[in-house]
């Protein structure tokens, strides 16, 4: 039974052409880092630093980087055995059926489209920053949700739509794009770090641990290193949208692990490095605002190294949007030709070869969620969602480790089955530190999703 339907599940896979094979090595390693690379180092630093782990939130950083190199090196190889543009959906239809499948392809909607409105609100943050600074800000009631006192956060509506009409025009020019704003945005990076290098005052790194590892204060706020690695998990999500490529890679079973881990080590050198600057300039109570790394350079006088330093966090959080943008698309399109969700989804556009009708269908829900959900909540939202996904894979790599395309290309990581294990308990002990109303919106989604399934995919499935 279980190789049958892994014949037909691979059999859908390969028989899919349409999308165009387009994307190098290099292109997947700039997909991961214009992904990876956004708000988590460019909002979420300062704001954990002042509210959960002071200068601890280095160790935040390393223990969630640590959590996703073992989910690296699962995806890595279930995306060279296996393939296909659904990522995680994937590789658990062929683990463990259906009803599974389902659910992690749900779960993953949630991840990629909350994410996606989640990066908006930050890059809204930013591009309003720069607006005021040539004394064209907006209104209060413009940049805010209506849970802040506000009517709608327009910008991040519109960053939304805009990158809508990119990805419908292809997914070279989107690449090419990427690559561009991903250029520029690590050039801000590097700008930040030359100059913070000869500002770093070490008295800022004491206390280095404030919070303490872990703690839950008489409000029901959890605290420490700990807590702050449950949400800063979120700054790397992107490694594993590079998964979803793998029918627009040239050589997947070559190019897609090195895409993914690739990214991941790049990034996770860049976030460790920020975030120990960032507190060494800065009292870690003085970093709980949207924009910390452009607030730190002001702080210290230097107003056009943090108008600089904010051109490219805008680039740089665009490319998170649409890398992010991209891989919710594709997740959608392999879950409609399996026929959970309504197969006119995954229509391919003969000139574009882009599926045009989801893209805008995406795309103007995410704008709504934008506009109107603040980041805090999202954020949370989104953490839950990937860590139970990255669970999945690596139980995932165990089942199926003796199956699946193999040949000298396909990547096999030499420490099985403990690589995927040590994913499995990272990635539960992480989830444990996140709120209790996190987990009450986590399983309220999955309850829908369960929903659904009974009610429509079951009866709509292809395979079942």
């Amino acid at each position: 039974m279980f190789k049958d339907l892994f014949r037909k599940k691979i059999a859908i896979v390969e028989n899919n052409k349409d999308l165009h094979r387009c994307l190098s090595a290099f292109d997947l390693v700039m997909l991961g880092i214009g992904c990876i690379i956004g708000t988590g180092i460019f909002v979420l630093t300062g704001i954990v630093a002042a509210n959960q782990a002071g200068p601890g939130v280095i160790f935040s950083f390393l223990i969630a980087g640590f959590a996703c190199a073992f989910a690296a090196l699962s995806y890595a190889e279930l995306a060279s055995s296996i393939g296909g543009c659904g990522s995680a959906y994937g590789y658990s239809y062929v683990a463990f059926g259906e009803f599974i499948a389902w659910m992690v392809g749900w779960i993953l909607l949630l991840e990629y489209g909350i994410a996606i409105a989640a990066v908006a609100n930050g890059w809204s943050g930013y591009f309003n920053n720069a607006l005021i600074a040539v004394g064209l800000g907006l209104p209060d009631f413009l940049t805010r949700p209506p849970a802040q006192d506000g009517i709608i956060n327009l910008p991040a509506s519109l960053i939304i739509l805009m990158i809508m009409g990119l990805l419908i025009l292809g997914v070279k020019q989107s690449a090419k794009f990427n690559a561009a704003m991903v250029f520029l945005k690590v050039a801000a990076i590097a700008i930040f770090i030359l100059i913070a290098l000869f500002h770093v005052n070490p008295i800022n790194w004491s206390p280095f641990l404030p919070y303490g590892w872990f703690d839950t204060l008489p409000s029901g706020k959890t605290v420490g290193v700990l807590a702050g690695a449950s949400i800063v998990f979120f700054a790397y999500i992107g490694f594993d949208a590079v998964s979803t490529a793998a029918e627009e890679a040239i050589n997947p079973q070559r190019d897609l692990p090195i895409g993914i881990i690739g990214s991941l080590i790049f990034c996770t050198l860049i976030y460790i490095s920020v975030s120990a600057l960032l507190t060494g300039m800065l009292p870690y109570t003085n970093l709980n605002v949207s924009s910390p790394v452009a607030f730190a350079l002001q702080k210290i006088g230097l107003n056009s190294a943090s108008a600089i330093v904010a051109t490219g966090v805008i680039a740089g959080l665009t490319t998170v949007m649409l890398v992010l943008y991209y891989a919710l698309t594709r997740i959608i399109l392999a879950m409609s030709r399996d026929g959970l969700l309504p197969i006119k989804l995954s229509n391919i556009n003969p000139r574009t070869r882009t599926p045009i009708k989801l893209i805008i269908i995406c795309g103007l829900v995410m704008s709504l969620i934008a506009g109107f959900v603040s980041l805090g909540t999202l954020a949370e939202i989104v953490n839950i969602g990937t860590l139970s996904a990255f669970t999945v894979v690596c139980f995932g790599v165990i089942a199926l480790r003796n199956h699946g395309k193999k040949n000298s290309l396909t990547f096999r990581n030499k420490w099985h089955p403990l690589v995927p294990l040590m994913g499995i308990s990272a990635c539960i002990l992480l989830m444990t530190f996140l709120p209790l109303a996190t987990w009450v919106r986590f399983f309220s989604w999955l309850l829908v999703g369960i929903l659904i399934y009974f009610i429509y995919s079951y009866k709509n499935s292809k395979l079942n």
